[in-house]
């Protein structure tokens, strides 16, 4: 048994301690046994449980999954750490180097007037330090982990900063013409191309419009619930009609 002392509000140094007793040869099992690679996944479930609770607007439900976030954060930098790639404090000095550089306006002699301005600078500082001097180099540089609709979209604003810019209406009639390129009798095998071609191109009306693509699906996805538990609770017969939105 590790013998811990009690507080009335414990700090971020008792959370590096406790993981450090956590994964020494007296303490958890489980927790020594990870790597990066075998807690990659519940990194993702944490984050998004985040954001649940963001929409929620529940604070004591994002206080504590903010929580579950930033343990995750040094399990990956204790278990980098142990290794001998990087330390807790250099995960510190990154940051903190980093938003310094980015916020040059702040800290800097650099004047902005609005919050795109903010922006447009982040990204010409952060091409510079990253080394991107073309726009494949930006375009490739965005993350292949994110979910693939996101990807999509982001892909396509970036393009449009460098030229491959779409009206509303033109990113609809790419959408209609994606849908009309699917097969008659859709297959696994034939339907691959067109199917994805259909969804970037609804990525990129998402973007064209300033709407969150993955926003958007979770909505559709929420109604589709509520006809469903609508359609379940009244005893109608179920069917392929309750995808169609009404």
């Amino acid at each position: 048994m590790v013998s811990y002392p009690e507080k009335e509000r414990y700090d971020y140094n008792d959370l590096l301690q406790i993981m450090r007793i956590l994964r020494s040869p007296g303490g958890c099992i489980w927790d020594r046994e990870q790597t990066h690679e075998s807690i990659r996944r519940d990194f993702l479930e944490e984050v998004y449980e985040v954001c649940e609770a963001i929409d929620e607007g529940n604070p004591e439900h994002l206080c504590e999954e903010l929580g579950d976030v930033l343990l995750q954060v040094v399990f990956h930098a204790d278990i980098a750490q142990e290794e001998g790639l990087f330390t807790q404090l250099e995960v510190c000095d990154g940051i903190c180097r980093k938003l310094i550089y980015r916020h040059p306006h702040v800290f800097g002699d650099v004047s902005v007037s609005s919050s795109a301005e903010v922006l447009d600078n982040w990204d010409q500082l952060k091409q510079k330090e990253k080394a991107q001097q073309t726009g494949t180099d930006v375009l490739c540089a965005v993350s292949k982990a994110l979910p693939a609709l996101w990807r999509a979209e982001k892909l396509q604003h970036k393009a449009a900063k460098r030229g491959v810019k779409q009206t509303p209406d033109e990113a609809a009639a790419r959408i209609k013409a994606a849908a009309e390129s699917l097969p008659a009798a859709p297959t696994a095998e034939n339907v691959g191309q067109a199917l994805g071609a259909l969804l970037f191109a609804a990525a990129g009306l998402c973007d064209s419009l300033e709407l969150d693509s993955e926003a958007v699906l979770t909505a559709a996805s929420q109604s589709f619930i509520d006809r469903f538990a609508a359609a379940e609770a009244s005893g109608a017969a179920l069917s392929a009609k309750l995808l169609d939105e009404e």
